[in-house]
């Protein structure tokens, strides 16, 4: 099915809505309040899209437009909407906010590694990488939606309840960053160490021994070992710096699952300390995880948008954390990326599926997350054709793969990437009750949210092809896996539905898929809101007819008298002009357009001269 992000977004706004709300009240439902991450997302569905994209806007009730209001209309009209996310997002903030400081549980999407066992109330209200880095981004756009929505009211009520709202959400936000930074970890390891070997034979893929491979990656990597020694201090151990010195020694970097046991507090400033109350105690081990890396990388560069800057929505705190994850999603970045494409012959990333280093998993939703860190990079540094043909390619190899753009065989084991999902091992959560574990299941969801995001960034046309018919492919498939009847319907996840032989599913809707398409519809309007790719060839065509549209435009002028203004010939020639103009304005960015409208001027011009040819002959056979 073709991307349409208006609509797509349109029909899940209104599938949420349903299921949300009830004669305007909101419902959190059985599960509402159980898991920070959950709650999160599900409010993202609704305020991402309304702070991303001008039409979508839900903070100035006179601008709202028809179709939105009408998508909605379960949550109130143009000027309750508004109201009643005040009244949601002041749910939220307190509900997961404990005595003293905001909290980021995982709640129900922690489970025990034993199915016999069960967790503890304490290992529940863990907080998670995925809770502060979707904190952030909810945050933000709340506070932006604040500080509109003031603006546009006068009521007493209404702007105290937006104060104290302003105030909850910005101290979730110090205290999501703050967390965030200390779950950052580098971990440093010897090759010759159990992990150090899987990274060198990750990197050698057999053809390098140990030493090639460490002269490579101290090549690779010795000024970003050199600007993590040196630059990296809030909330990382400082034994980190020392060890990193040792250019004999292999390093990753990245996000752990939660706080980083031991990680020293961030400093701030008494007013923000007060705010977010007393930092926890980590529980994770100082192991970066492929998985929570790349959803810390998707929250980070909030802090940085435009909107963001222009809105003022940082405190000068808050700007200061903001640069110290800056820094590290930069480092990360260019970490995960030099990995993925260690040998410019063939890359790491290229061999599917990837293994992880220190628990030895393998699967093609790492080889995606190494892919979408990739993403990360080649945006930040404007990606050479060659890089973006190879990663095309291995999107393209993930769908054939996962199951998305090829079919099933019996008792497939690729189902398992969706239904039940990637299991991660949580190393440190072993030390508060039963070891627990994470699952991942919206592949094909990140699949189309990278696909889109490339989609955005190439400039030639073959590759933009490729992936536009790919991200319509996977589409397809996540369209098909939407409820469709029962409670939520219109949202995900429905696995059954693609794979019937699956193993059958319990519990609530899923809001990450749900919350993950709705990000890939803002990504494919950030597509369509762009110029068009130029090519050199239709810009030399229309370029052409340019010319020769403009010199027989010139002749025809010559060749017959002024017309008058009003005639239908004077008329003629106005529009002949402005096709003209309008074509010479458009041949850099649309010459395909140009050239189509120089087309149309050259059958215009070509008639008028057929017509004087056939008058001035009428007149010759009278003897005129």
């Amino acid at each position: 099915m073709q991307l349409r992000p208006r609509q797509h977004l349109l029909e899940i706004w209104q599938a949420v809505a349903r299921h949300s709300f009830d004669n305007g009240e909101w419902q959190w439902g059985e599960w509402g309040g159980r898991s920070s991450v959950a709650d999160a997302e599900r409010l993202l569905c609704l305020l991402y899209p309304a702070t991303e994209i001008e039409p979508f806007r839900l903070d100035d009730p006179d601008t709202t437009q028809l179709d939105v209001e009408r998508a909605l209309r379960n949550a109130g009209d143009s000027s309750e909407i508004p109201m009643n996310l005040l009244e949601i997002l002041g749910d939220f903030m307190e509900n997961h906010r404990g005595e003293e400081s905001p909290t980021f549980a995982g709640g129900y999407y922690f489970a025990p590694e034993n199915p016999e066992h069960e967790l503890s109330k304490e290992q529940e209200e863990v907080g998670v990488v995925d809770s502060y880095s979707m904190s952030i981004t909810l945050c933000l756009a709340t506070l932006g939606f604040l500080k509109v929505y003031r603006g546009k009211t006068q009521r007493a009520g209404t702007l105290a309840r937006i104060d104290k709202l302003r105030d909850a959400t910005s101290a979730r936000l110090t205290a999501a960053m703050v967390s965030l930074l200390r779950s950052f970890t580098v971990n440093v390891v010897d090759i010759a160490s159990d992990q150090g070997q899987a990274l060198a034979r990750l990197l050698g893929r057999g053809r390098l021994s140990d030493r090639q491979v460490l002269q490579r990656f101290q090549d690779r990597f010795k000024s970003l070992r050199a600007l993590i020694s040196e630059s990296v201090t809030l909330g990382l151990d400082t034994d980190v710096a020392d060890q990193l010195r040792n250019e004999n020694r292999l390093f990753e970097c990245g996000w752990a699952w939660s706080l980083v046991k031991d990680a020293p507090e961030v400093e701030v400033e008494a007013q923000t300390a007060q705010d977010i109350g007393k930092q926890p105690q980590g529980v994770a081990h100082a192991v970066p995880y492929l998985y929570f890396t790349v959803v810390a990388l998707d929250g980070i560069p909030a802090l940085s948008s435009e909107r963001t800057l222009v809105l003022g929505l940082l405190t000068a705190e808050q700007q200061k954390l903001a640069d110290a994850l800056r820094l590290r999603w930069e480092i990360t970045q260019q970490y995960w990326s030099g990995i993925a494409r260690f040998d410019a012959a063939t890359w790491p990333l290229e061999e599917v599926p990837w293994r992880t280093t220190l628990q030895q998993l393998e699967s093609e939703y790492f080889s995606l997350s190494v892919a979408s860190i990739l993403v990360h990079d080649l945006v930040r540094r404007r990606a050479t054709d060659d890089d973006l043909t190879r990663t095309v390619a291995v999107m393209e190899r993930l769908a054939e793969r996962g199951r998305i753009t090829s079919r099933t065989a019996r008792e497939d084991p690729a189902i398992g990437l969706h239904n039940p999902g990637v299991t991660l091992p949580l190393l440190g959560s072993e030390e508060i009750g039963p070891a627990m574990k994470w699952t991942m299941g919206d592949f094909s969801a990140q699949l189309l949210k990278r696909t889109v995001q490339l989609c955005a960034l190439s400039r030639t046309i073959g590759s933009q092809d490729r992936l536009l018919t790919l991200a319509e492919s996977i589409l397809d498939h996540l369209w098909a896996r939407r409820v469709s009847d029962g409670e939520g319907v219109g949202l995900w996840d429905n696995v059954h539905a693609v794979y019937p032989e699956s193993p059958v599913r319990t519990g609530p809707l899923s809001w990450s898929i749900t919350e993950r398409v709705t990000e890939c519809m803002v990504a494919a309007h950030a597509l369509y809101t762009q110029d068009p790719i130029r090519s050199s060839e239709m810009t030399a065509l229309a370029q052409a007819a340019l010319s020769e549209a403009a010199h027989l435009f010139g002749k025809e002028q010559l060749e017959q008298p002024a017309p008058a203004l009003k005639s239908p010939q004077g008329e003629e020639i106005k529009g002949i002009e402005a096709d003209l103009r309008r074509a010479r304005q458009l041949v850099d960015k649309q010459p395909g357009t140009a050239h189509a409208l120089t087309l149309g001027v050259l059958a215009r011009l070509y008639a008028l001269a057929r017509a004087r040819g056939a008058d001035a002959r009428g007149a010759d056979a009278r003897g005129v």
